[in-house]
Parts: C-alpha cells; sequence; structure tokens
C-alpha cells in the first residue's frame, strides 16, 4: 500500500536541466580520460571510505578475503555509469542503482552485461522506492546533493530507504572559498576536468550543515572525513583536511 506521506516527485528535489545534461554525456561514463575523468580518479578514495564504513558499521560476514560486503544491500542514488556500483558488486554486496536519467541507466546497464555484473540498475527516483516500501543496509548518495535544489527535502525522502541500524554515505564538496577556486575555477575553467557550469557554489554544503540536515530527518552524523587531490602525483587521498571535497556517514538508529 502506498505511503500517504510521501510527497509526489517535485522540482524541490530534482534539477531537470542537471539530468538533461548527464543524459548528454551518458556514453562517456567509462572513459577515464573524459568529462568523467575525475570520478575515475577519486573512486579508490571514495571505495576505500564506503568499504571500511560499512564494514565497521554493519560487520557483514565475509564469504571470502575480497568479497567483504557479502549479502549487504546497497542503494546508490544517482548511480550514473556504474563506477560504484560495479566495484561494490565485486565485493559482494547485493546493489541497486537509480539515476533519473534513462540515457545513462541504459548505458550503466550495457557496462555490468559486458562485465557479468548482476545489478539492479533502473530509471527512476528515490521517492518511488519509498512509495514502494524498500529499505536498504545502505544508501550512497555521492556527489548528488550539491545538485538538489532542496537539500533538506531530499534528505527527507532519502532517509525513509535507510533501514533501522543501516547507513547512509555520502559525499560533496564544502562552500568555501578554497572550494571555489579548486572545485570550480580550477577543475571546469583552467584545468577543463569538467564542462563549465557543472558546478553552483551556493548548492555547495558545509559539513556542519549537512549533519544538521541529516539530524533532522532521523539520522545521527559521524565525524566528515576529507578527500585532497596531489598534483604532484595526480592522486586523490582520504584526509583531514574537509575543505574541498568531503565524505560523511551517518546512522540511522
Amino acid at each position: 500500500m502506498a505511503n500517504p506521506s510521501v510527497r509526489p516527485p517535485s522540482s524541490s528535489t530534482l534539477d531537470k536541466s542537471e539530468v538533461d545534461r548527464f543524459n548528454a554525456l551518458a556514453q562517456q561514463w567509462w572513459d577515464p580520460h573524459g568529462n568523467f575523468r575525475p570520478l575515475h580518479k577519486i573512486g579508490p578514495a571514495r571505495l576505500g571510505f564506503i568499504r571500511d564504513t560499512l564494514v565497521a558499521e554493519l560487520a557483514p560476514r565475509a564469504t571470502t578475503p575480497l568479497r567483504v560486503l557479502s549479502g549487504v544491500r546497497i542503494l546508490d542514488i544517482g548511480c550514473g555509469g556504474g563506477l560504484v556500483a560495479e566495484p561494490l558488486t565485486r565485493l559482494g554486496a547485493v546493489m541497486t542503482g537509480i539515476d533519473p536519467a534513462a540515457d545513462t541507466i541504459s548505458a550503466a546497464q550495457a557496462h555490468a552485461a559486458e562485465q557479468g555484473l548482476s545489478i539492479d540498475y533502473r530509471a527512476t527516483r528515490a521517492e518511488a522506492l519509498v512509495e514502494s516500501g524498500e529499505t536498504f543496509d545502505a544508501v550512497l548518495c555521492l556527489e548528488v546533493i550539491e545538485h538538489v535544489p532542496d537539500v533538506r527535502a531530499f534528505l527527507g525522502i532519502v532517509a525513509e530507504l535507510v533501514r533501522p541500524g543501516g547507513v547512509m554515505i555520502l559525499s560533496t564538496i564544502n562552500r568555501t572559498l578554497k572550494s571555489y577556486a579548486l572545485a570550480i575555477i580550477g577543475a571546469e575553467y583552467i584545468l577543463c576536468w569538467l564542462p563549465v557550469g557543472t558546478h553552483q557554489w551556493d548548492r555547495f554544503i558545509a559539513p556542519e550543515e549537512l549533519a544538521r540536515h541529516l539530524s533532522a530527518v532521523g539520522l545521527e552524523a559521524l565525524p566528515a572525513e576529507g578527500i585532497v587531490f596531489n598534483p604532484l602525483e595526480d592522486t586523490w587521498s582520504r584526509a583531514a583536511d574537509t575543505g574541498v571535497n568531503y565524505l560523511m556517514a551517518a546512522r540511522r538508529p
């Protein structure tokens, strides 16, 4: 039965221009030198945080040393072409990936099939999963909330998808002068890592603001952890510095 508390999809939790932009890039997701190069480069650091957090918080029973997330049900919101869903599947997780961009989902499905991986990809929004009563051990929102018009409304919906005792993991960009200089001027205009207009600085969110939003929707935020870029080695690594990119996990009691 439908949950009467769930509101229909609205523009407060989805920016259609963002969906259209990512749809246009759908065939480029797995090109490590293309528009999604930054996500390929940042991937190992993000995956390390996700793996370590889920092992610590959920204590899954690993079937082999490599499959440390065996049986953990994970929802990847804004999954894109599957850059996170595929490696987590290889670690044993049972993955569902959703994205409102239908062409992006088609690209993700095709790539997973080529790799022989079983991933439940759906061209849909979080509201639809809440409406059907689905919950997960973990919900990922990676590089998503900085593209959402109303973060509080979005997190209120997403929080319903985390089962009691489960976790939400987010990665996003802090709203600082440093992030404006590096994530917008540097990444979009100087280094051309991203198409101009990919980010809007006023949608970046500070860790303390994100923690307050999470608390307001019934989740307990854990300390944020930064991801920093080393230009000399062209690598990203986890660090204490949250001035630009950072990750945060939150528990549902």
